[in-house]
């Protein structure tokens, strides 16, 4: 790294870097259950799985939505020296760092079926669907603000998340076209050649 240059993680990339495995974990894990009768039935299971999937799905997309908007506009411009870090590097980062609490929250949701069937795996699924609602409402303020938002990485916690924490101090800005991932965190698709 150049001298007085800082590792930049896209924002929306961390945030959304937890969604795919959380997601297709809690299908997982519902699609195993429903199969388990458990305590209560798989109908009541079910319709438990559905409430808690809508609780957390509104609950991960709406918190810290002041916090980001906070740190956005407070954004300063990145230097010629900061390093922007890769899409796939920050998601890598992320999703080694929680890799065990991802097998913990999976083995939850599979031994929860045997008392309500499918609603832990829902609710994983929530999760993953409201990181993933919470990224594109960040792609959309980089569209609207025509600027990406990156955060130093030696900012965000040992695993490699929360972007928006405690030890975050401000983020930086790049025009819409910097790095390698499209605003919200997905991979960007290259242009067709003409």
């Amino acid at each position: 790294m150049a001298r007085g240059g800082q590792g930049l993680a896209r924002v929306a990339v961390v945030v959304r870097a937890g969604a795919a495995p959380l997601w297709w974990c809690g299908v997982f894990a519902a699609g195993v259950g429903v199969l388990v009768p458990g305590l209560t039935g798989r109908r009541i299971g079910v319709l438990a799985g559905a409430a808690l999937f809508v609780v957390a799905v509104a609950a991960v997309a709406w918190r810290d939505r002041r916090r980001y908007r906070e740190l956005g506009h407070g954004a300063a411009r990145a230097g010629k020296h900061d390093v922007l870090q890769d899409r796939a590097v920050t998601v890598r980062t992320w999703r080694r760092g929680h890799r065990w609490w991802l097998l913990l929250a999976f083995l939850a949701a599979l031994g929860s079926a045997f008392a309500v069937p499918a609603a832990g795996g829902m609710l994983l699924a929530g999760y993953g669907t409201g990181l993933r609602l919470k990224a594109a409402w960040l792609g959309r303020r980089e569209r609207d603000e025509d600027a990406l938002l990156w955060v130093r990485v030696d900012w965000l916690d040992r695993r490699g998340g929360r972007p928006s924490g405690k030890a975050v101090k401000a983020y930086r800005s790049t025009g819409i076209a910097a790095g390698d991932a499209a605003p919200g965190g997905a991979r960007r698709h290259s242009a067709a050649l003409v």
